[in-house]
């Protein structure tokens, strides 16, 4: 079954989240900011991965260049659009949101 990732991004630490195809939540784990981290984590955790996304923010570039080194198939989402994709959803699932 194919896995989605998304990528929460800081200086030291990157949130991530694996989700299957039916938008169920696999696995959420924090690690350090380190490319080889999170291809390993990935690795083990969402081997059949066919996208991981990451916001547009400071260390997104060269984040973005580690990753697809690795062969993973990331892309870079700017914020406000991801925030324009997820206004638009019926049913929204972020828990920050009450």
């Amino acid at each position: 079954m194919d896995s989605y990732v998304g990528l929460d991004v800081s200086l030291r630490e990157v949130s991530v989240c694996v989700v299957d195809e039916a938008g169920a939540i696999q696995s959420e784990r924090t690690v350090a900011a380190d490319p080889d981290v999170i291809a390993a984590l990935l690795d083990a955790q969402a081997p059949t991965v066919r996208r991981v996304g990451l916001e547009s923010g400071p260390t997104s570039v060269w984040l973005w260049r580690e990753l697809a080194k690795r062969g993973l198939p990331v892309i870079c989402i700017d914020a406000r659009h991801a925030k324009a994709a997820l206004s638009m959803q019926i049913n929204k699932s972020d828990r920050n949101m009450d």
